[in-house]
């Protein structure tokens, strides 16, 4: 059975830093475009970027610049460095890996950024 499965959410203060992990099994990773997307209470879930199987990367515009996407293909695994927290940024993130039609979800993490 496929598993995603996210860590290092966490209680943060704004202007403060995390680091997201997202350890994946089961399927070919270094195939697959992994993207991190989150979702705060009452809205839609949206993309905060993804990073292809050849290392491109998207950003939305609300992140860009403050956070870092990566992959090691060595451990199935994709990370979030996420800097300069403001509390916009609460919310459930969520690791996707996408290929055609083959698409996995991990079960979330959260982050809230508060004083």
């Amino acid at each position: 059975q496929v598993q995603l499965v996210e860590s290092g959410g966490g209680l943060v203060q704004p202007g403060g830093s995390l680091r997201l992990s997202c350890a994946t099994s089961r399927f070919i990773f270094s195939v697959y475009a992994m993207g991190w997307y989150r979702q705060a209470p009452g809205n839609a879930r949206e993309l905060v970027s993804r990073i292809g199987p050849s290392g491109w990367t998207d950003y939305s515009s609300s992140v860009k610049g403050r956070f870092t996407i990566s992959r090691d293909n060595a451990k199935s695994t994709v990370y979030l460095q996420m800097n300069n927290l403001s509390p916009e940024d609460t919310a459930v993130y969520f690791c996707n890996a996408q290929r055609s039609e083959s698409e996995y979800w991990g079960q979330g993490t959260q982050v809230t950024v508060s004083s």
